[in-house]
């Protein structure tokens, strides 16, 4: 089974911690959707989209990039980490659009210093810790079960 992670983590890093580890064990293309804007993913058997949330939606990155090469027809996952509270409304509406099926959904706290928490020192230190990283390979192993 062929795999692509799209992905968006820009303040802290706490997404590409998340996609990093499920690469490590795992054979699967992660594809920066802030540096990469087309790509062909007609040949990925499953395809993630993994993003922090910015302003209550994944990334603009992620949500373009989805808009442009995301082909009709794909199992689709998703994977978001969050200060406040995990959005997955804004991808799932490309993704409907495009006629893909969402397969599963992971979300889990990032550290976040974001306007009003900046103040504060930020939310969520510590996070993604190592049980939410494990939480994520295992969200991830179940679906190459399932799908492979």
């Amino acid at each position: 089974m062929k795999t692509a992670i799209v992905y968006a983590s820009v303040h802290h890093g706490n997404t590409k911690k998340i996609i990093d580890e499920i690469a490590k064990t795992n054979d699967v293309e992660l594809i920066d959707a802030t540096q990469t804007v087309e790509k062909d993913l007609s040949e990925y058997d499953l395809i993630g989209f993994a993003s922090g949330v910015y302003g209550g939606k994944f990334h603009q990155s992620v949500l373009k990039f989805a808009s442009v090469n995301l082909t009709d027809n794909k199992n689709v996952f998703l994977i978001c980490t969050y200060g406040g509270r995990p959005v997955f409304k804004s991808i799932e509406q490309v993704i409907a659009y495009k006629h893909d099926t969402i397969v599963g959904r992971f979300s889990c706290k990032g550290f976040d210093t974001f306007g009003p928490f900046k103040m504060i020192g930020g939310v969520s230190k510590g996070h993604p810790d190592e049980k939410d990283i494990a939480a994520a390979i295992e969200f991830y192993n179940g679906l190459k079960l399932k799908y492979d």
